[in-house]
């Protein structure tokens, strides 16, 4: 079935306030690459493709399932599953990273693909520390769409800690952080508040991870700690206090550290 007869019959099965919208953002920006869909939308869609079939399981025996648009129903394709055959090994992201750290080029799709690759895997303590906070995580996605501006949230992981969920929109910066992060964030939390907690309920904890900050005396910083406090009495009643990470270079890896403010 092509994408758009697709996306017409996931409108049609589904109310005004229960859209698929990771979908829906895909067709309006008219890519056709991998899109993001969080742990509700999974589940609603499955449903909807039981639902379509009746809730009849069908065995395919490694082939691939097709649509009969006469009869509206999924059935087994007489092909068979493509095997991939491309390049398997291993991409290191973290020499090419470093490299532009050091040259002083940008390199934040690089420390998004980094966190995304890594986070939770325990390859790097302090990453899964200042991020996860030893939470166990359930998903996580990366460039999540959000809102028809068609913004993207750098990198969302979904966990459970003490028996209670927690979506962590997380901002990147490649630089120093900056007061304006915060109108970044706090369109996230906007989002997040009202299309994904009335599906799924969680608790919000942005963070915001960017470059280390040596001066940490300057007015500048004093701002920017001031942004900080402002968003967290606003959101006081909306999401928990607002989490600033920290990334340096060490010993040629990089350290992710949580700042006290």
């Amino acid at each position: 079935m092509r994408e758009w007869e697709a996306l017409d019959e996931i409108k049609n099965m589904t109310s005004p306030n229960q859209m698929l919208w990771s979908l829906i953002y895909r067709k309006l920006k008219g890519n056709r690459g991998n899109t993001m869909i969080t742990i509700y939308e999974a589940e609603r869609l499955t449903q909807l493709i039981r639902n379509k079939n009746n809730r009849m399981e069908l065995s395919c025996e490694n082939k691939m399932f097709s649509f009969d648009s006469t009869a509206q129903k999924i059935i087994c394709a007489n092909q068979r599953l493509n095997s991939y055959t491309g390049r398997k090994e291993e991409i290191n992201l973290l020499p090419r990273l470093i490299a532009k750290y050091q040259a002083g080029n940008s390199f934040e799709a690089h420390l998004q693909a980094y966190i995304t690759k890594n986070l939770g895997e325990g390859k790097n303590k302090s990453l899964d520390v200042a991020i996860l906070n030893d939470a166990e995580m359930e998903w996580l996605g990366n460039e999540v769409s959000c809102g028809v501006g068609m913004q993207r949230i750098d990198v969302m992981p979904s966990v459970i800690q003490n028996e209670q969920r927690i979506l962590i929109p997380v901002e990147l910066k490649a630089v120093e952080a900056d007061e304006k992060n915060i109108v970044q964030i706090q369109r996230y939390v906007d989002w997040i508040e009202q299309y994904y907690i009335p599906n799924r309920q969680s608790d919000i904890h942005p963070v915001l991870v960017t470059k280390k900050i040596n001066n940490k005396q300057s007015n500048t910083y004093q701002r920017l700690i001031d942004s900080f406090n402002r968003f967290n009495q606003a959101n006081k009643n909306r999401c928990v206090r607002l989490k600033f990470v920290e990334f340096d270079l060490d010993n040629g890896d990089l350290t992710f550290e949580t700042v006290l403010y």
